[in-house]
C-alpha cells in the first residue's frame, strides 16, 4: 500500500489529503439518467408536527439525509424552528459550533437527481444569519458529483469526512462577508465579488444560476436580494484532463469517472472553520434543473 502526502495549501487537493492506491477493480462510468435532467424540487421546511424527522419521508419527496460533524468541545444541530420564518411558519435551524481541532459542519442534503454538462442549475434559498462575527470562509451550499470520483483512490475520512466529491460551492470570502463561488474542489479559482455584503440580522434571499461545462464557456451568476452580485464565464464542472494532470503532480494515477453529473447539493453551514459559534436559518429552498 503506498501513500503520498499532498500540499494542503492547494485547496482542489484538499479533496485528497492523504491518498492510497487500493486494489479495487475499476467501475464503469456513470450513465445519465435522461429522465432526471428536467428536475425540480422545492421545500419550504414545513412539517405537522414540528417534527425534524418530517423533512425525510420514506419516498424520498423531501430530503435525503444530513451532514453533522462537530467539533470536540461542542455539539451542531439541525431542527425546525418557528423563531425566524422567511415564508410560512417555520424554517430550517442550524446550530454550527466554531472549529477546533475538527472542521465543523451541519447541512441538509438533496440528492436522486442528475445535472450534467450543458444543463442549467437553478438554486435558491433564504438565508438568515443571526451573527455580527466574520464569517470569512464559511460555506453555505454544496453542489457536488460522488460518483464521478475514481474508485481505486482512497480519502482519508478522518481528516474532513467525505472528501471524494468534487464540486462547486457558495462561500463567504474578501475578507468577511462576500458571497462568492468557490471552485477549489474543481481545481478552479475562486470567483470573487467585493460590491454586496451579506446582510445580516435579516433574511435575504440567494440565487445561483450556471450552465454547466468543464471548460472555460460555462455560466456562473449569483444574486443577492435581487441584485446581480457576480457574473462571470468559467469552468463549473469537474475536467477530467486537469485532474489527471493534478494528480499526476502529486504521484496519484487518477481518472476522472465520465460522463460527470452532479447529483448532490447540500445546504446550511456545511464547513464551519471560524472561531465563533454561528446561528443560521435556511427557508424556502429550490433547485430546478434542464437541458434545454
Amino acid at each position: 500500500m503506498a501513500f503520498c502526502k499532498i500540499n494542503i495549501r492547494d485547496p482542489f487537493l484538499l479533496l485528497l489529503l492523504v491518498a492510497q492506491f487500493s486494489c479495487t477493480d475499476t467501475e464503469s462510468a456513470p450513465e445519465i439518467d435522461d429522465t432526471k435532467i428536467n428536475f425540480e424540487f422545492q421545500d419550504g421546511f414545513e412539517t405537522d408536527n414540528d417534527d425534524f424527522q418530517e423533512l425525510f419521508p420514506s419516498d424520498n419527496s423531501r430530503w435525503t439525509t444530513t451532514q453533522i460533524i462537530s467539533p470536540n468541545a461542542a455539539q451542531n444541530s439541525l431542527d425546525i424552528s418557528m423563531v425566524q420564518a422567511s415564508g410560512g411558519y417555520q424554517s430550517l435551524h442550524i446550530q454550527s459550533r466554531k472549529s477546533d481541532g475538527i472542521l465543523s459542519k451541519a447541512d441538509i442534503e438533496k440528492g436522486g437527481f442528475t445535472a450534467p454538462e450543458n444543463s442549467t442549475v437553478i438554486i435558491e434559498a433564504d438565508f438568515y444569519i443571526d451573527s455580527d462575527t466574520n464569517i470569512e470562509n464559511l460555506f453555505l451550499i454544496d453542489l457536488e458529483c460522488c460518483s464521478c470520483w475514481d474508485p481505486s483512490v482512497e480519502a482519508d475520512a478522518s481528516i474532513d469526512g467525505d472528501n471524494k466529491c468534487p464540486g462547486v460551492r457558495l462561500v463567504m470570502s474578501g475578507g468577511n462577508d462576500y458571497l462568492s463561488i468557490e471552485r477549489g474542489k474543481i481545481a478552479g479559482s475562486t470567483l470573487a465579488q467585493i460590491t454586496f455584503p451579506f446582510p445580516r440580522k435579516e433574511w435575504v434571499t440567494v440565487r445561483w444560476q450556471m450552465q454547466l461545462s468543464p471548460n472555460d464557456n460555462g455560466t456562473n451568476q449569483l444574486f443577492i436580494n435581487g441584485q446581480q452580485a457576480l457574473s462571470e464565464t468559467a469552468k463549473n464542472l469537474p475536467n477530467a484532463e486537469i485532474f489527471k494532470q493534478v494528480f499526476a503532480e502529486n504521484g496519484i494515477n487518477f481518472e476522472l469517472q465520465e460522463p460527470v453529473a452532479y447529483e448532490r447539493v447540500q445546504i446550511g453551514a456545511t464547513a464551519n472553520p471560524n472561531a465563533e459559534d454561528l446561528e443560521i436559518y435556511v427557508d424556502n429552498f429550490s433547485l430546478s434543473i434542464t437541458n434545454d
